[in-house]
């Protein structure tokens, strides 16, 4: 599709991954108009990416769940054709309180501006920053970056690698890279030992849960396959004849190093906040996942009426319970604009519920068990904190010494965040260095404050939008 066929629809649905595929088809149960706009050029998002038809989509690799799952969902959204309209390759760079969305246009280079009735944001995850000294050098990049070309490419990284981090997708990477036939040389695990201690009393909920059946064996698989060294309390990167040097601590130990041609880095995933907080949407700061998220009620309404939010993007929970929030979500959305009664919105929800409860049993023991330290989330004083400005996390913890209170003050100084990554690469960082420094809490720190455009556009795009009724009578008259 290079053009929309209407200005305005009922429900626009931003992300194609589970939670934006679930809630455009539990949408398109309803006599609704129905637009799903993707950035990527197919759906199934991060999690399910080329599940129907990748280079490595039979799931020999990937796994089971990657193969059956993803490919029966993606095929099954392809099925709307006709009852959804789909914008794949499309950027939304502009949402408000009047729900109206600016985005591009693939292949005519173009933009346009669509209305809705409903917005349902499916927009996922972004992973977590790792501001360790030497992060940015060539040779380095993350897990989930290593993942997508898996994925999308049947591609692994060239020679001797390692991973170091901590969370769920490294331990899952690692055991598809092995299946690949390409594992890490080395997994540096930085688990904080006390995170096993805190997390015991959630191993009842977590063993009853899916979780547990999936996460278990995958563990072991990765475990019997690459080396691995546990209780890494600190490490630091610098170049190397052929690749870079990899440093680390484990207590009272010393430092051990080791050479590798590439290191992929992890410390968990976080909401993909940008376009929901441009929009006005409040956010909280959520304790347990050390991360901001944008607060919601039971059916994924957000503060900004009319904006809902599924999926990872208002807390991470994994692709089936994300799937389930945005078929709520887009009930929710139908019944606000009257396309179902609220009884029949309420019997339909229910069993979406009950099942998006089952998973959810098992996130306290991971959330707790894989919370990154502390030191991992703050800028060392030589690190790059802010990627796009080249600005070090002595730099941020100065600025906060001098009197600067929040990340938004700190742009004036700095321009952390103002950048092309417009904060998706240093907000939670620039925060937890500033909460540092003065030793308070992210909470009181708080979040950048995002405007539109959320992603870059260029002069040519904003021209090619179509013109105000006013200017287009003006040229009329001449």
């Amino acid at each position: 599709m290079t053009a929309l066929p209407r200005d305005a629809y009922d429900v626009v649905v931003v992300g194609a991954g589970p939670a934006g595929m679930a809630a455009a088809a539990e949408a398109a149960t309803a006599r609704v108009s129905v637009l799903v706009a993707d950035d990527n050029p197919a759906a199934g998002g991060q999690v399910w990416r080329a599940a129907a038809a990748g280079p490595l989509a039979d799931g020999r690799v990937l796994g089971k769940d990657y193969a059956a799952g993803g490919g029966a969902a993606t095929r099954a959204f392809a099925g709307l054709a006709g009852a959804v309209d789909h914008l794949p390759r499309a950027q939304v760079w502009h949402l408000d309180d009047r729900l109206e969305l600016g985005l591009t246009l693939p292949d005519c280079g173009g933009a346009a501006v669509v209305r809705a009735g409903r917005v349902v944001l499916a927009t996922g995850a972004l992973e977590r920053p790792v501001p360790v000294p030497g992060w940015t050098l060539p040779g380095l990049m993350s897990v989930g970056a290593a993942q997508t070309a898996l994925k999308a490419h049947g591609m692994v990284p060239d020679g001797r690698y390692a991973l170091a981090g901590c969370g769920p997708l490294l331990w899952l990477y690692a055991a598809q890279a092995a299946a690949a036939g390409a594992p890490p040389a080395l997994v540096l695990d930085t688990t904080p030992r006390e995170n096993r201690r805190v997390a015991a009393r959630h191993l009842p909920a977590f063993l009853l849960s899916p979780y547990a059946r999936k996460g278990l064996p995958l563990l072991l698989r990765a475990r019997r396959a690459v080396p691995v060294v546990a209780g890494v309390d600190g490490f630091r990167i610098e170049r190397a004849s052929g690749g870079v040097r990899l440093f680390w601590t484990r207590g009272q130990r010393g430092e051990d190093s080791a050479t590798f041609a590439a290191v992929l880095l992890h410390h968990g995933v976080t909401p993909n906040l940008n376009l929901a907080v441009a929009a006005g949407c409040g956010l909280g700061w959520q304790e347990a996942n050390a991360c901001f998220a944008p607060r919601t009620d039971c059916w994924g309404r957000t503060t900004v009426p009319g904006v809902l939010l599924a999926g990872d993007g208002a807390g991470i929970a994994g692709a089936e319970a994300a799937a389930l929030s945005g078929r709520i979500a887009a009930l929710a959305a139908l019944a606000d604009l009257r396309a179902v009664s609220e009884a029949e919105r309420d019997g339909r929800a229910a069993p979406f519920r009950a099942e998006r409860a089952r998973w959810l049993r098992g996130r306290p023991f991971l959330d707790t068990l894989y919370r990154p330290a502390p030191r991992f989330r703050s800028a060392a004083p030589d690190a790059v904190a802010c990627r796009c400005e080249e600005v070090t996390g002595a730099q941020v913890a100065e600025a906060a010494r001098l009197g600067a209170t929040g990340p938004n003050q700190l742009k004036a100084w700095l321009r952390c965040g103002m950048g092309p990554c417009q904060g998706r690469m240093c907000g939670l960082t620039v925060t937890e260095t500033i909460a540092t420094a003065r030793g308070v809490t992210p909470a009181e720190v708080g979040y950048l404050r995002l405007r539109a455009p959320v992603r870059p556009v260029t002069l040519a795009q904003v021209a090619s939008l179509p013109r105000t009724e006013a200017e287009r009578r003006a040229v009329e008259r001449l």
